[in-house]
């Protein structure tokens, strides 16, 4: 050393050092370690003889030194460790790794040592060091900074000034074992010296390292108790789904709440963060240093093999291989090891348990949103009126927690109802002008292009090719989009670009469809997508019109529903790009919903469209003069319906096509009933149904036979319409756009009513309404409720026919029509007389909020009058 004898009194900085697993590295080295450890001895002393330190006693790898000054403990480590460094040993794998710690306090030599707790502070402080690392106690760090850091002796001015340089970096209180209070430590940082180590080892330290969250977790109640539960009954349960799902968060949750079930702790790494090896990693987070000559891994097993700990993997899809490799190897050696990994990809490793995170619940959702933009817009609440837009955007964004963010973020700008307009587009509304590419939560786009890269090329392409789908497809639509469908399939749904939903079918969310669109736009695929697209639309079509056995299927918009959105996706592009041909027969399909979901101003602008298209396009006359009756049907401008009922009779008279006559007559009906020319609307309706029957096509005349049978009610021609009505069943019963509304049924319950018959009455409205419901005809079932209500009304019940008014005005159907308007309002002052406008309006709000559902059942649910009390039919019954 500095060749002092005497030891330092008063104010002494205790240093104590030793090789961090030199028990290993001596088995390793056998005879040889003995010149590793006198090498190591020499560059120690060698080291510290620069500076005024005593060396008390050497025992084995361990040295105990004191200092009179604190400044030149420090500059004697800080050289130590780099001389360490630049040693040549004999491999790396054999160099020593030194932990250094020091302490300052009043102490007084007795004899050649020291009695006194402050020695015993300096090797707590030391023991909590790892290798290659040095620390220091408050009481030095304080010296340290009252004293200044001068170097007095032993080297030039500007090796001092070099050598001295250092910092202290706060590594926060611990207890150290022995001691009941808490020590602050201190690392030492200088050029030239690992500044990187895990937590102090001290019994005080904390048994996890999760990281303490920057904001509050909301919702995720029943998952956070579901996932517990896995991590209870499984060794290893992996979290998957898409980016921005919530994954880190859910298990970082689940971590803590978990932390008193474990004894040695919850470790927490994240993957994509592990540039130098995941084994590397979880040591690091672990406490567990690297041992020379010694893999990594082979330490850690060895460390955790007697543990009961859950280690956290966050991430794991940045490195699966390596992520399965480390859990196969932990799960063999470490019975009570347990592992939670968060991907977007399963591991497949056996036993490994995959939960599927579910979107947030909307509840959850709007919490979250409404949480986040509250902090936001600097801690002022949104106010009340906005909430039902907020819940709108909380539901639009799927239950993605990453959106949800985004989403609060714009609101500093934005109203809520600004930005639900614009979400048809997430990406484009949600997502920052400039995002850092390495930070993939900061966008939807980065989080979505982080799973992209890792696609194969089938993979992507299919995904692309999905894109154009407005909802979810079935596993013959997949491979409608390409031969290899079903493996590039099952990738996407492993890395949870495609979501699995019961059927099973298969469907992109609004945002990977946005990011999967631009990824077809940027390949130049866009087009030739959209055309095969329109062709699938276009060949689903059949499916519907036509039973197995080649037969015309009734007209339904249940079996529709699943394919509209497709459809009305492909007429889109046809109106823009694409086949002509095709774009005039989806809409032709897509005529019924339009006139039962209220889309026709979309369906006319479509139209109108694809009518500047036409030019040089080869169309059948037949098909276009049926599309201009679906234009006619669509629009209420009597001048616009007249030309074009007009142009599809023209039509009509060119091609002989005596069908598409008599309808495109038949329309003109409307336009007379709306104008309150009644008469004339009869003239017509009997002039169209003798040239059907002339021309041998009397089922396309039924339009024409429904307004003269309501025409004939209107004016009290019972007998009439009855008569009319009876021929007309097998008429309906042929033709599939119109058995499903069973409307004859329906007008000879209203036929029935008239005539004070309510058996028959009863009768012939269930059935319509039945057959209505079934078809998924709401509007025309309102009809029919309305009519239960007159029933009920009639049948001495005025208070269940309240109810049933109530749910059917709810409906729109009630007042559909012209026709039957002052009727259902002369029936609703009826029952409002007999209850009482306190009473009927009670029972009225009562059927508008139960809903329509709730509704229809109470109808079905009415007696029928055979059964009631006093009915003639009844009684006749049980005399015979």
């Amino acid at each position: 050393m500095s060749g002092r004898t005497e030891l330092p009194s008063g104010l002494v900085t205790f240093v104590f050092t030793d090789i961090e697993g030199s028990t290993r590295l001596a088995r390793m080295l056998g005879d040889d370690y003995g010149s590793v450890l006198g090498d190591h001895r020499s560059v120690m002393r060698a080291a510290l003889s620069y500076f005024n330190g005593v060396e008390l006693f050497t025992e084995g790898d361990s040295f105990f030194i004191a200092f009179p000054d604190p400044g030149a403990a420090v500059a004697a480590c800080v050289e130590a460790q780099r001389q360490l460094s630049a040693h040549d040993w004999p491999s790396p794998d054999v160099a020593p790794r030194v932990r250094m710690g020091m302490h300052t306090g009043w102490a007084r030599p007795i004899g050649d040592e020291y009695a006194s707790a402050e020695v015993h502070r300096a090797a707590r402080v030391s023991a909590a060091a790892h290798g290659g690392q040095i620390l220091c106690s408050g009481a030095t760090a304080l010296s340290l900074i009252t004293k200044g850091t001068e170097v007095p002796f032993a080297l030039t001015s500007q090796e001092k000034e070099q050598r001295a340089e250092f910092d202290l970096l706060d590594l926060g209180p611990f207890r150290l074992r022995g001691f009941d209070d808490d020590e602050q430590l201190f690392q030492i940082l200088a050029t030239g010296l690992d500044r990187d180590f895990p937590r102090p080892r001290t019994p005080g330290a904390a048994l996890h390292n999760l990281p303490t969250p920057l904001t509050s977790f909301v919702g995720r109640r029943s998952e956070r108790a579901e996932v517990s539960e896995l991590v209870h009954g499984h060794r290893i349960v992996t979290v998957a789904g898409p980016g921005g799902a919530g994954k880190t968060r859910l298990a970082l949750q689940v971590g803590e709440d978990l932390l008193p079930a474990y004894g040695e702790g919850v470790w927490n790494v994240d993957v994509a963060e592990a540039r130098n090896g995941l084994a590397p990693a979880l040591a690091a987070a672990l406490g567990v240093r690297t041992e020379p000559g010694r893999p990594v891994l082979e330490t850690l097993l060895e460390r955790c093999a007697d543990r009961r700990l859950l280690i956290v993997l966050q991430t794991a899809d940045a490195a699966p291989a390596a992520c399965a490799t480390l859990v196969r190897r932990l799960l063999a050696r470490c019975p009570q090891v347990r592992v939670l990994v968060t991907s977007r990809v399963p591991l497949n490793v056996p036993g490994e348990v995959v939960w599927r995170i579910p979107p947030m619940s909307p509840a959850d959702a709007f919490m979250l949103l409404d949480e986040r933009t509250t902090e936001a817009r600097g801690g002022r609440p949104s106010p009340i009126g906005e909430h039902a837009d907020l819940a709108d955007i909380a539901v639009r964004l799927e239950g993605s927690p990453l959106a949800a963010e985004l989403a609060a973020a714009r609101l500093r700008s934005l109203s809520a109802a600004q930005l639900a307009t614009r979400l048809d587009d997430p990406l484009a509304a949600l997502d920052p002008v400039e995002a850092p590419a390495e930070h993939r939560h900061d966008s939807l786009s980065a989080t979505l292009d982080w799973s992209y890269r890792t696609l194969s090329g089938p993979a992507a392409g299919l995904l692309r090719r999905l894109a154009v789908f407005a909802g979810t497809v079935d596993l013959a639509t997949v491979e409608w989009c390409g031969t290899e469908a079903l493996g590039a399939l099952s990738e996407l749904t492993d890395k949870s670009l495609v979501e699995v939903v019961p059927g099973p079918r298969y469907r992109l969310s609004g945002q990977v469809r946005s990011f999967a669109s631009r990824r077809l736009t940027a390949a130049g695929d866009e087009h030739a997508a959209r055309d095969r697209h329109a062709a699938w639309a276009l060949h689903t079509l059949e499916s519907v019109a036509i039973d197995t056995d080649g037969q015309p299927r009734t007209t339904s918009l249940t079996d529709m529903a699943p394919y509209v959105p497709e459809w009305q996706t492909a007429l889109h592009w046809t109106a823009t790009h694409g086949s002509v041909r095709t774009g005039l027969c989806l809409a032709l399909a897509l005529d019924p919903w339009w006139r039962e979901h209220g889309g026709a101003n979309e369906g006319r602008d479509l139209l109108f469209r694809l009518y500047q298209r036409l030019d040089g396009v080869d169309v059948p006359p037949a098909t276009l003069g049926y599309v201009h009756l679906v234009h006619a049907g669509l629009t209420d401008d009597r001048a616009e319906r007249s030309r074009f009922l007009d142009r599809a009779e023209r039509i009509a008279r060119v091609e002989e096509n005596r069908e598409l006559l008599v309808r495109s007559r038949a329309g003109h009906r409307s336009t007379l009933v709306a104008a309150g020319r009644f008469t004339e609307a009869e003239q017509l309706c009997r002039e169209v149904i003798a040239e059907a029957e002339r021309g041998g096509v009397a089922e396309s005349a039924l339009p024409a036979v429904i307004a003269l049978a309501e025409l004939l009610w209107r004016r009290d021609a019972l007998t009439s319409a009855a008569e009319l009505l009876g021929g007309a069943r097998q008429a309906e019963a042929s033709c599939p756009e119109h058995r499903g509304k069973r409307t004859v049924d329906w007008l000879l319950g209203m036929v029935a009513l008239r005539r004070g018959d309510l058996v028959a009455g009863h009768d012939h409205l269930v059935v319509a309404l039945r057959s209505r419901l079934r078809h998924g005809f709401s509007g025309p079932a309102a009809d029919a409720v309305a009519a239960i209500a007159v029933r009920c009304a009639m049948g001495g019940d005025p208070a269940t026919a309240a109810v049933l008014f109530g749910g059917a005005e709810a409906a729109r159907g009630a007042r559909r029509t012209e026709m039957f308007g002052r009727f259902w309002s002369d029936q609703q002052i009826a029952v409002r007389s007999a209850l009482g406008d306190a009473a009927f309006d009670a029972a009225y709000a009562d059927g508008v909020g139960l809903g329509f559902d709730r509704i229809v059942a109470m109808a079905l649910a009415v007696e029928h009058p055979d059964l009631e009390d006093g009915a003639a039919r009844f009684a006749q019954t049980l005399q015979g």
